[in-house]
């Protein structure tokens, strides 16, 4: 074999090797995004003051997935949904849309609004991370439309079998359960783990899909990131 034939077997092999290696990288990454974390942006301001329009977050996927065996349980350990944590999950009036609220009520419980305050099975509820940005509230007897009644006083219902009842921390400006019912758990996609990037992006920002938009998007990034809140872990 000639000195040209070796140097072009070594090159087809490195070649290969680079091929293999950029291949692996592809189905772990694939295997990932698919079965383990998903990217999420924050287009509303449904959950102020814990997650902001512009935060950028990592979902684990994991955390609620059925498991198939005890083996696999025991070393890939699930979680229950509990109340008060946070869900990414496929909303229901549009299953190619995903949302994120927080968990109120659990299956089989009872659920009431009375003015702004959330009792559950007839308890108060300690919420410390809620917020109210409008004072005024609505009551039952009062003459508004019905979706505007329901924000501060709702139910009482009780959770079917199967399903959760979710809200937004910005309380008085949430699509949640009290409008579109309560959410299947078949839903849920995943909880919220980590804050990767923030930026103070417009309110409107997500409607926004234009070139001229998403350069401008691209521009502001850095100048407006939100440092502080880079790599946070969500509670």
């Amino acid at each position: 074999m000639t000195e040209n034939q070796e140097k072009k077997k070594r090159e087809k092999s490195v070649f290969r090797e680079y091929f293999e290696l950029i291949a692996e990288t592809a189905v772990f990454v694939f295997f990932v995004m698919t079965f383990v974390v998903q990217a999420f942006q924050i287009p509303t301001g449904s959950m102020e003051p814990t997650l902001l329009i512009g935060d950028f977050l990592l979902v684990n996927k994991l955390v609620y997935a059925s498991t198939a065996s005890s083996i696999e349980e025991t070393i890939l350990p699930r979680k229950a949904i509990r109340r008060q944590d946070i869900v990414v999950f496929k909303y229901p009036n549009d299953l190619a849309k995903d949302f994120v609220k927080r968990v109120i009520g659990l299956p089989g419980e009872n659920i009431e609004i009375k003015n702004k305050q959330v009792f559950v099975n007839d308890k108060p509820l300690d919420e410390k991370y809620k917020v109210h940005n409008d004072s005024q509230i609505i009551s039952k007897n009062d003459y508004y439309h019905y979706d505007d009644t329901i924000r501060d006083n709702f139910g009482p219902v009780t959770v079917p079998a199967g399903h959760i009842f979710v809200m937004g921390d910005n309380r008085d400006n949430s699509a949640d359960s009290r409008y579109w019912g309560f959410l299947p758990l078949t839903y849920v996609k995943g909880r919220p783990w980590m804050i990767y990037f923030s930026y103070r992006a417009e309110r409107d920002a997500y409607l926004k899909t234009s070139l001229k938009d998403r350069l401008k998007k691209l521009v502001n990034f850095l100048p407006k990131a939100r440092w502080g809140r880079i790599l946070k872990v969500i509670h």
